[in-house]
């Protein structure tokens, strides 16, 4: 059945659990995508009153992260027009350990609408849906700050707990940290895939600015590059992003997905194995 609820990038890591989730609760939310149709674009905002009219909940993720430039104003400019528009309750998803994600949560906290804050740690999909994953497919994983120890939590955990909180009000008004269950380094989760993938992989430790360097060489766009040289100088490294929460356990009453689990499912995909080079 149709409902009240949009999940803005519902294309995502998380919104597009986040929607499975609903429909697997019998709830067919509205799509908030480009493609979808109201669609929703973060860079027109002409697009956003049509995609929010007749909502009641929202799931927000601001891609890439809400720590570029601009995501503060957008979220803003985003939750001013939800409560014109008869919003009544929104569930952000933001980064733990992240100082301008948190400056986007009191935007929503101050707004007098009802929230619940999802902050997150690093997903475990990184590595199999994002900048971590054609490393692994190469043999070839050259990272810096290889010894930092970091609670990964699976995207699939995130989209549970973001679906309880938005349809269950007993979450209104609270900040829950999800983490995985426990903390792992580069050098651990490279040695996890190898064995789970039966895979030879080597890894390279170098320093960030190695790695800046070989994603400028790489021709990653700026602003990505600029992300990831944050999301490594100034999230790795807080304190506050290196402990682990029962933010899942709360919520779910389980514990939260180890990154082996995750490893051993993602590894029957196929999407660790090298890519086959057919001869001439």
């Amino acid at each position: 059945m149709k409902t009240d609820i949009l999940v803005i990038g519902a294309t995502g890591k998380t919104g597009s659990r986040v929607v499975k989730q609903l429909q697997n609760r019998g709830i067919e939310p509205r799509l908030g995508s480009r493609s979808a149709s109201p669609s929703f674009d973060w860079n027109n905002k002409d697009t956003w009153i049509e995609a929010i009219e007749g909502i009641k909940k929202m799931y927000i993720t601001y891609y890439p992260d809400l720590a570029v430039p601009g995501a503060k104003e957008a979220i803003e400019s985003l939750t001013y027009l939800a409560k014109e528009l008869g919003v009544e309750k929104l569930v952000l998803l933001s980064g733990k350990g992240e100082t301008e994600a948190e400056a986007c949560e009191k935007i929503i906290i101050n707004s007098g609408v009802d929230y619940t804050i999802v902050r997150a740690s690093w997903f475990n999909q990184n590595w199999s849906e994002s900048f971590f994953l054609d490393p692994i497919i190469s043999g070839e994983v050259a990272l810096p700050m290889s010894d930092v120890v970091i609670p990964f939590v699976d995207a699939d955990d995130i989209a549970e707990v973001a679906a309880t909180v938005l349809l269950d009000d007993a979450y209104n008004g609270e900040i829950i940290e999800i983490t995985g269950p426990e903390l792992i380094t580069f050098k651990d989760i490279i040695e996890i895939i190898a064995k789970t993938s039966n895979r030879s992989l080597n890894f390279h430790d170098i320093s960030l600015q190695q790695y800046v360097e070989g994603m400028k060489q790489m021709q990653i766009p700026d602003d990505v590059v600029w992300l990831i040289e944050y999301l490594f100088s100034h999230v790795l490294t807080n304190p506050n992003n290196q402990q682990i929460t029962d933010g899942v356990e709360k919520v779910l009453g389980r514990k939260a997905k180890s990154f082996l689990q995750y490893a051993e499912e993602t590894a029957k995909t196929g999407i660790w194995s090298p890519i086959e080079i057919e001869e001439l």
